[in-house]
């Protein structure tokens, strides 16, 4: 019989137990950055990947010893490990597969609680041992009295009190760091973690969103989502029909089945596209634990308690911020970032992201050298660049305090890191793009993915715009002449300039928008050498015309 966990009953001992841990890795830090400022870098550097490695094992030991959602916050940290030291990485990635089971006595206690008689009473066979332990819960699998395979996913008995208590754990510890570090807009995330919590907690909720999920995946071919039990399902346990398999990154078992990986690894992506991108609802957990696979590569998505819709106004705001970067509108950058939810209110806010934009479009024309558009071929520098200038600058403080992160966003890039380590893993050599790219072309463009009504949109807008200045001219000269004009100080030389580059940006625009219209008629018509050169000259419009744009901008 397992020993019970007294941190879990304890909500003193609890805090004081994540208060300490916490304390003692950023004092040693602290402490080692002290000691380089006497001893110089030589030392730190000698003593800064031992210390990571302590560090890594104290928050691993802590998080299993604490549980409930700390080993979700562990798990979603896990996605961070290509910003935080690689010592971490293995610690945090493992803490997947690591969750300890809770006892069975406790299981049992919830299942009468929740359906009114014992897993024996209920169902012809219940095992006392789990399939798989999780955060929040953990699956048993069991035989129902009709014969259906099921497993029985039974939240924790002691979950919700446990939650309360580490939610507020979480925002003091927040709070201490946004104090001591001076950093605004952390309640923000705060906020946006208990939301992702608490929607977890509701199994009626992920049932639902299962049977959604499932009927939009119904056309899929060898795509597997089990069946919800209603009459065995509550709020907090839910049974669904089991499925056998083995997780995803089994690669041993799959080559023994003779599973095509590289074809698993397009089905995957395909999947997760068509959920994001068409369907606007989409299972935001993909780890490996959630993945089976069968010996007929049939693919079986389990634990629906991460997801999320990718709201209209995203895909608006989407096609909004491409419009207007292709129009070099900051104004309008910004705005669409607004619409989106990425940024805070405020004029201050808008000064900040006009600056992070800017430095965003400087870094990604001039600094990113990306070869073929395969993420494998992407090279920067990481420590010379606009993007790192602008942190300095602007520090951590002035991001927190701008930018706005939705939890929506949050589930997204988890999803995305996840789908892209499993691709790596099962075929190196695919270049996920291939796979997304149509799915995105159709999100951003419309159903129909038409590039022309697109292109033919910012034309227009951009011509509307050049017929209003007559109009606009007409109005000045009319305030001339009744003496109404207040005139500051003119540049007539620079005004000359800025007049020739906007007619040269507006031939250059109309020479790029014609260019692209011919690449998507000769891509339409496979037609490679035409599109070939379509696209160069595309290429060396687009050139000229952010040249053209670069020069207005400092004649301004």
């Amino acid at each position: 019989m397992r020993k019970p966990n007294k941190l879990l009953h304890s909500p003193g001992k609890r805090t004081r137990r994540a208060y300490s841990v916490a304390a003692r890795v950023g004092f040693s830090y602290l402490w080692l950055y002290w000691r380089k400022k006497i001893f110089g870098q030589a030392y730190y550097d000698r003593r800064i990947m031992v210390l990571h490695q302590k560090n890594a094992t104290r928050v691993k030991t802590a998080v299993l010893e604490l549980q409930g959602l700390f080993i979700k916050v562990g798990q979603l940290l896990s996605i961070l490990t290509n910003f935080l030291p690689e010592a971490f990485q293995e610690p945090l990635e493992s803490l997947q597969d690591q969750v300890p089971a809770r006892p069975y006595e406790q299981v049992k206690q919830r299942v009468v609680t929740e359906l009114g008689a014992d897993p024996e009473q209920l169902f012809a066979t219940f095992s006392k041992e789990p399939l798989a332990a999780a955060s929040i819960g953990q699956a048993h699998r069991a035989q129902l009295k009709s014969g259906e395979e099921v497993v029985v996913k039974v939240q924790h008995l002691d979950i919700e009190s446990v939650a309360e208590v580490d939610l507020k754990i979480i925002q003091r510890l927040q709070s201490i760091m946004s104090w001591w570090f001076n950093i605004q807009g952390m309640e923000h995330l705060y906020t946006q973690v208990r939301q992702m919590i608490e929607e977890e907690l509701d199994f009626v909720a992920e049932a639902r969103a299962m049977q959604e999920i499932a009927e939009n995946l119904k056309e899929e071919e060898g795509v597997v989502i089990p069946i919800v039990f209603a009459d065995y399902s509550t709020a907090r346990v839910m049974t669904t029909a089991y499925q056998a398999g083995v997780k995803i990154n089994k690669k041993e078992q799959l080559d023994n089945w003779g599973v095509d990986q590289e074809a698993l690894a397009r089905k995957i992506l395909r999947v997760y596209s068509r959920m994001v991108f068409k369907d606007g609802y989409y299972h935001a957990d993909p780890h490996p634990g959630n993945l089976l696979v069968q010996a007929d590569s049939t693919l079986v998505i389990l634990d629906f308690g991460a997801v999320a819709r990718l709201q209209p106004v995203m895909r608006e705001g989407l096609s909004e911020l491409i419009e207007a970067a292709v129009k070099n509108d900051l104004a309008g950058m910004v705005e669409a970032g607004r619409k989106m939810g990425f940024l805070a209110a405020g004029r201050e806010a808008e000064r900040m992201a006009e600056q992070m934009i800017d430095a965003m479009r400087t870094f990604i024309q001039q600094e990113i050298k990306l070869e073929g558009l395969d993420f494998k071929n992407i090279e920067i520098d990481p420590f010379n660049n606009s993007l790192f200038e602008l942190l300095k600058n602007i520090g951590i403080g002035g991001i927190t305090s701008t930018v706005q992160v939705p939890k929506e966003y949050v589930l997204l890039n988890r999803m995305a890191t996840l789908l892209l380590g499993i691709s790596s893993t099962l075929a190196p050599q695919l270049n996920p793009l291939d796979v997304v790219r149509p799915y995105v072309q159709k999100f951003v463009l419309g159903e129909k993915g038409n590039l022309v009504s697109f292109v033919t949109r910012v034309l227009r807008d951009t011509t509307s715009q050049l017929l209003s200045i007559p109009g606009e001219l007409q109005g000045v000269l009319r305030q001339a002449r009744q003496g109404q004009l207040d005139i500051a100080s003119v540049d007539t030389r620079n005004s000359g300039r800025l007049v020739y580059q906007g007619l040269r940006q507006l031939s250059l625009t109309l020479l790029l928008i014609t260019g692209a219209a011919f690449c998507y008629l000769f891509w339409k018509q496979s037609e490679e050498v035409l599109l070939q050169i379509s696209g160069g000259a595309c290429l060396v419009f687009g050139y000229l015309l952010w040249r053209s744009g670069r020069k207005a901008k400092r004649v301004y």
